[in-house]
């Protein structure tokens, strides 16, 4: 397998044979979203269906009872596994129709592919919170049998924090995520991950330095057992003990100088080296691993962004290089460089042109990788009348996935865009979908931010339009504007572009059209905006030195 991004529903992409076949992926890592800062009261508050349906998307923050999950949860009663549709109805009359059993409807739909795809040698990391964490251990229990349960992992997200009021109640901070991690068998792959000790412990072990300021500590050389563990009895340093070596071994040991006796008549004793020792074996509680704050380097601005070394401790236990990592929400593609940077072939599904977009972006910044060379986006249109199919998809919300998907044509930032949703904030735009920024120099030389700002549309086009996008550039004192359009534009409108005349650039010494009119056909031809080399436009993941990603942790 290459390779890939999908665009889609994960579900309808993973039940695709061709896409995946039985057995094809070694590890998973999901991070479903679930809008858990919820009150339980609202979560398990039942739903009618009018209501529902008025807001229910597929993977927005907060998922819905609906036609959706009614349909699928008849789909599971009927076809799944007879385990899979006992537990499914057991949670429908514990829990009844509302949020969080349509969380777990759609989410216990998506297991069960999961399962049916990863090899047998494969894991599978869930990533959640603990309010609904316990529902899917259950679910996973019965999909991947309960004998397949590994751990139940804390990641410490947050620090400290005061949000311990809910209603009238006081509450614990809630400061942890939890990861649920399950294999295929008994065969799955697995690494010994460490890490290091933390400084207390080395003092209080390690408190011994030698000449050359090699820390070490004194460690037990007598036999565990005695005679009864077949260990040999002999003297060493005056001192006659079952021993946990050969006397050969032991000879070589004090030849070494890794043998010590403290005083005349003290037993011998090990010299371990702390430089020698691989560190702590990794353990379920996993506070070492610091969110992403504010101002982190591989901040991207995704809300539920995870850092690299989180997916990395997770790719190095459970996959071997070479091996196909797949990551079916994978937002921003923290899995995905994660998985690149470790020599993984990696597989990310997303259901928004947005996010698919940042992974674009993401790749191509941190290793340079360009898409249709070096991996391949199935979903995306590649024909104008793809485009106009997309556009026309009022089901998956198509106006804002065509805006979000050509703003990425020309690597442009949304405006109104909510990463992790499907949908754009109606009447928040002004008349601009996009922003391109740029630097340029003003009239004293100095360097002094510019944007070009981008407008999208979708359905017939006429020249107030444009009008109106030369008032949005005022507005928003933009350098450019640039109007993309997926049917031709008019000659009116054609001729008010070239009216708005020319923006002057001082440091490159060129000028460009003020007002610039692009059809998807043109970017497919490969047209692009006629601008100053952008900058800016997105948080911009850094650059990947090749250095084996972190150190923090040996296998």
């Amino acid at each position: 397998m290459n390779n890939r991004l999908y665009y889609g529903d994960n579900l309808e992409i993973l039940r695709n044979r061709e896409y995946f076949p039985d057995e094809c992926v070694d590890l998973i890592y999901l991070d479903p979203p679930f809008n858990s800062n919820r009150n339980y009261n609202v979560l398990f508050k039942s739903e009618s269906g009018a209501d529902s349906e008025a807001q229910i998307t597929a993977f927005e923050d907060t998922w819905h009872w609906g036609e959706t999950a009614e349909a699928t949860y008849d789909e599971l009663i009927m076809d799944a596994p007879h385990k899979v549709a006992t537990a499914i109805e057991a949670l429908m009359n514990l829990i009844e129709r509302n949020q969080m059993m349509a969380y777990l409807v759609m989410m216990t739909a998506r297991l069960v592919e999961l399962h049916r795809v990863l090899k047998p040698t494969g894991s599978l990391y869930l990533h959640c919170d603990p309010t609904a964490s316990h529902y899917l251990k259950l679910i996973l229990d019965t999909i991947f049998g309960g004998q397949n349960f590994q751990n139940e992992i804390v990641w410490k997200r947050t620090s400290a924090h005061s949000d311990r009021t809910q209603g009238n109640v006081l509450h614990m901070g809630r400061i942890h995520d939890v990861m649920l991690f399950y294999t295929k068998s008994e065969f799955a792959t697995r690494h010994s991950v460490y890490t290091p000790y933390d400084d207390s412990y080395i003092n209080k072990m390690y408190n011994k330095v030698d000449d050359d300021g090699r820390r070490y500590r004194l460690d037990n050389l007598t036999g565990p057992g005695g005679a009864s563990k077949g260990n040999p009895f002999y003297e060493v340093m005056g001192v006659s003990r079952h021993w946990r070596y050969s006397q050969e071994k032991m000879k070589q040991l004090i030849m070494e100088g890794r043998v010590v006796q403290t005083k005349p008549g003290n037993v011998p004793a090990y010299k371990r080296y702390l430089d020698e020792m691989p560190g702590v074996a990794l353990q379920d509680v996993w506070d070492d691993i610091n969110p992403l704050g504010s101002n982190a380097k591989e901040r991207l601005g995704y809300p539920t962004q995870k850092p690299e070394a989180l997916l990395e401790r997770i790719i190095r236990a459970s996959s071997n290089e070479g091996d196909i990592v797949l990551d079916p929400f994978c937002g921003c593609g923290t899995a995905i460089a994660a998985a690149h940077k470790l020599g993984r072939a990696w597989i990310g599904i997303d259901i928004t042109h947005l996010s698919i977009a940042l992974q674009k972006y993401r790749l191509q910044d941190m290793f340079e990788l360009v898409s249709g060379a070096d991996y391949a986006v199935i979903g995306e249109p590649a024909t104008v009348e793809g485009a106009r199919e997309l556009a026309q998809d009022s089901a998956n919300e198509g106006r804002y996935q065509f805006e979000w998907w050509a703003l990425s044509l020309l690597r442009a930032k949304p405006v109104g865009g909510s990463a992790g949703s499907r949908r754009g904030k109606k009447g928040a735009d002004q008349g601009v979908d996009g922003v391109i920024n740029f630097f340029d120099e003003d009239e004293a030389g100095k360097k002094k931010p510019q944007k070009a700002v981008v407008q999208v549309k979708s359905g017939k086009v006429n020249s107030g339009q444009v009008q109106q996008l030369k008032g949005a550039m005022e507005n928003a004192g933009a350098a450019i504007g640039v109007f993309i359009t997926l049917e031709p534009p008019t000659g009116a409108m054609t001729k008010e572009a070239l009216a708005a005349g020319w923006y002057e650039s001082r440091t490159w010494g060129k000028r460009y059209r003020r007002l610039q009119i692009l059809t998807i056909g043109d970017l497919f031809d490969g047209a692009g905006v006629e601008m100053p080399p952008q900058h800016g436009t997105h948080a911009r993941a850094s650059r990947w030195k090749g250095d084996g990603g972190s150190q923090r942790e040996l296998i």
